[in-house]
């Protein structure tokens, strides 16, 4: 991995062309070609550091490990590099030149978390962070294990035969590692951490400690990009030397001098000697002051209220629904101005294009599963600045969001990030209920749509996987917004708490983050409590009873749900949530194994569609009950209540206007097969017709899992009519889809 990294970036490239990632405080050198990665190799990290500055020793330890791990037999732990040092040094820019290096010079693919993304009262899901890992490896959300022990065999069975560089930021202790490493001796996987961890046994270490003053020269001079500040090369050694090797001064120094080459030195370099030497500051602090005390009054306002958004990672929209401005374009102004000022960097452009999916997430109707996020455009550090950051995601160190912090306590105006985050907040909801309808369409919602935002844009969903990706990305800033919300503690923050559970659920449905989900639905019953909405409080008590349930919380799970059932009896005007609160208790009864239970729920919600006239929901009702009463041993009566609700489906895509058979026609269709099997009375040629239909339906709407189902359906059906040719073409092809989207042989998916 190792190359010649004393290489600057030349002069003739422009400021706006050249993006770092990883730590404003990261160690950088640019570099121009390199080999490619073989095609189609995995590649999910943020993009390259723009500069990178000596660390040459540090890079040739770990090839040499590489080197002597090479031919050894009988291991299957990975190269763990521990890469350790204080905030600033440039752990993260080393960890990824490391990853990038592996990825084009090895052909592996690579893959990044950062753990304090994942981070819930500073403990970290390894489930959760496995499912992450999971996704990027191609395993599909329907066949995703639900609990650690499932998820961690999957990540072995992905991982045992791949080469894989996994990147772990922000890792706090060494137990948090030990269950995401890839089962292969050939994989690397790289841990960065702030302090040495003392319970990771076997890692290579690399500390790090500042740049030697050659190093920080050269690193200078490369984030000067050809400028040449007033006062020579001495000036440049001057502030190398009082900014002491770390990275983080040089780079907002360097940015500094860039800006007023043309100034005399004396003001920054007094300034620096002043606060270090008798004021006491760090002299991070007082390079960051410095470039504080130049930016523009909304630009150094932008800087203060970062410090409080709620992910990790921000937009440019996301960023001006902070500021609040009445022109969306006084943001993305200041937002330039900290860019060039190297307060805030680019952390990842997204490129991949999201396709619509349907992962049958049952109640929550059809949903859209995000693609493998790519967060890299590649291995070239240059990304041309497209103009309106679409698609582009930054952040700041979190060295410079304590600064701003500071100054925000100094200069901040009174309220001033308690009204930034509501605002926040407000476009975050906004954006998930228009994610939401995007994906899900019309179903039961209760909070009152948040309308047009003036000072902040809305972000464009051209069809259901685009919303879905939105959704994946936000994840972590959607879920943080229930939790301020709802400490906000005013009656408006208490419905934009609970209101945003409302498109979380969809999202949820889709994406088995159970940590998360438990925090915010929990949040949304309290929330629904204290606002005394008693249909936001049903419902946010079925949303959170069903990951209890799935999470083999089963008390807690049914306590939830009978006392949604007994708030929506007393809602006389809300006759649907009632009928749904009864069917949250039969999907709890048939997880539970009670079939008779279930199907008396199912019955029971039936009969209220039935009385208010939903179509949809007496097919759905009509759907799970008959599902019950084959589990329960009555497969007549299923077959003639699934015969009716599947010709509902049929004349329901008939009315829509639909091209082929929709998801319930495929269901519906598939279940009637299976009782009509089960009953005994089979006609093999109706059988056949029913479960091409089924087929028809989930490939039309990429749902591998019912298509696996249905092809396994039709190669036992192949055997009793005598035809083992097509028995053993069709378990081939269900055989494929399992391998491909992860399969562990496990349950039917989840409906």
């Amino acid at each position: 991995m190792t190359e010649n990294t004393r290489n600057t970036v030349d002069g003739q490239v422009g400021a706006g062309a050249i993006v770092q990632a990883g730590s404003i405080g990261a160690v950088h050198h640019h570099t121009h070609a390199a080999p490619a990665a073989p095609a189609g190799a995995l590649l999910q990290l943020p993009v390259e550091a723009a500069y990178f500055e000596d660390r040459d020793r540090e890079r040739a330890r770990v090839e040499r490990a590489l080197g002597l791990r090479e031919g050894r037999t009988g291991v299957v732990r990975p190269l763990v590099v521990a890469v350790s040092g204080v905030g600033g040094i440039g752990k993260s820019a080393l960890g990824l030149r490391l990853a990038h290096d592996a990825h084009r010079e090895r052909g592996c693919g690579a893959l990044y978390v950062d753990l304090d993304d994942l981070r819930r009262d500073g403990a970290v899901s390894p489930a959760d962070v496995l499912a992450v890992l999971l996704r990027a490896l191609g395993v599909h959300e329907p066949w995703m294990e639900s609990d650690l022990v499932g998820r961690a065999r999957q990540y072995a069975a992905r991982t045992a035969e791949r080469v894989l560089v996994l990147v772990l930021d922000n890792v706090a202790y060494g137990s948090e590692v030990e269950p995401l490493l890839p089962v292969s001796a050939d994989s690397v996987a790289i841990v960065i951490s702030r302090a040495r961890l003392e319970d990771l046994p076997g890692a290579l270490e690399v500390p790090l400690g500042p740049l030697p003053g050659a190093a920080a020269e050269e690193l200078l001079h490369a984030v000067l990009e050809g400028a040449r500040p007033a006062g020579g090369p001495g000036t440049v050694s001057e502030v190398a030397r009082l900014c002491g090797g770390l990275p983080a001064a040089l780079h907002v120094a360097g940015r500094y001098l860039r800006k007023h080459r043309r100034r005399p030195p004396e003001r920054l370099i007094a300034a620096l000697r002043t606060e270090l030497d008798e004021e006491g500051v760090p002299v991070v602090e007082a390079v960051w002051n410095a470039a504080y005390d130049e930016l523009s009054a909304p630009a150094a306002r932008l800087y203060r209220l970062l410090a409080v958004h709620p992910g990790p990672s921000f937009t440019p929209a996301s960023a001006a629904a902070l500021l609040g401005a009445e022109d969306p374009d006084t943001a993305y102004d200041a937002l330039g101005e900290l860019e060039a000022a190297r307060l805030v960097a680019v952390w990842e452009r997204d490129t991949a294009e999201a396709a619509p999916a349907d992962t049958g997430s049952g109640a929550a109707g059809p949903g859209g599963t995000d693609p493998e996020v790519t967060r890299s455009g590649g291995t070239d550090s240059q990304v041309a600045d497209d103009g309106d950051g679409a698609g582009e995601r930054l952040r700041m160190h979190d060295l410079l969001r304590a600064h701003a912090q500071r100054r925000a306590r100094r200069e901040g105006e009174p309220g001033e990030a308690v009204e930034a985050r509501r605002r926040v907040v407000r476009w975050y909801r906004r954006q998930a209920e228009r994610a939401d309808e995007t994906i899900a369409g019309s179903r039961m919602r209760f909070a009152t749509p948040v309308p047009a935002l003036p000072y902040a844009p809305d972000v464009p969903f051209g069809s259901r996987g685009e919303a879905a990706y939105w959704m994946s990305a936000e994840r972590g800033a959607l879920y943080e917004c229930v939790r301020l919300a709802h400490e906000a503690a005013g009656p408006e923050d208490d419905a934009d708490a609970w209101g945003l559970c409302e498109p979380l659920w969809t999202h949820f449905m889709d994406h088995r983050h159970y940590a998360d989900a438990l925090d915010a639905f929990a949040t949304g019953v309290a929330a629904a409590q204290r606002t005394e909405h008693l249909p936001a409080q049903a419902r946010m008590r079925c949303q959170l009873a069903r990951p209890l349930w799935e999470q083999g919380r089963i008390e807690e799970a049914r306590a939830q749900v009978d006392r949604a059932v007994h708030v929506a009896r007393s809602l006389e005007n809300e006759p649907k949530l009632r009928a749904s609160t009864l069917e949250f208790r039969g999907l709890l009864r048939s997880a539970e194994g009670d079939w008779a239970g279930a199907a008396e729920e199912f019955a029971a919600s039936r009969r209220i569609h039935e009385e208010i006239g939903n179509t949809y929901g007496v097919l759905l009702q009509s759907y799970l009950l008959g599902k019950a009463l084959i589990e329960q041993g009555e497969p007549e009566s299923a077959a003639e209540l699934l015969a009716s609700a599947h010709g509902m489906a049929v004349e329901r895509d008939r009315l829509s206007g639909a091209r082929g058979p929709g998801r319930m026609t495929g269901r519906t269709a598939c279940e009637l097969a299976r009782a009509v099997r089960v009953s005994g009375r089979s006609d093999p040629a109706r059988l056949a017709a029913l479960y091409d239909l089924a087929l028809a339906a989930a490939r039309a709407r990429g749902a591998d899992r019912e298509e696996a189902t249905t092809l396994r359906a039709l190669a036992d059906l192949a055997d009793e009519t005598g035809d083992p040719t097509a028995a053993g073409a069709h378990r081939a092809r269900a055989h494929a889809i399992e391998s491909r989207a992860g399969s562990l042989g496990g349950p039917e998916p989840r409906g």
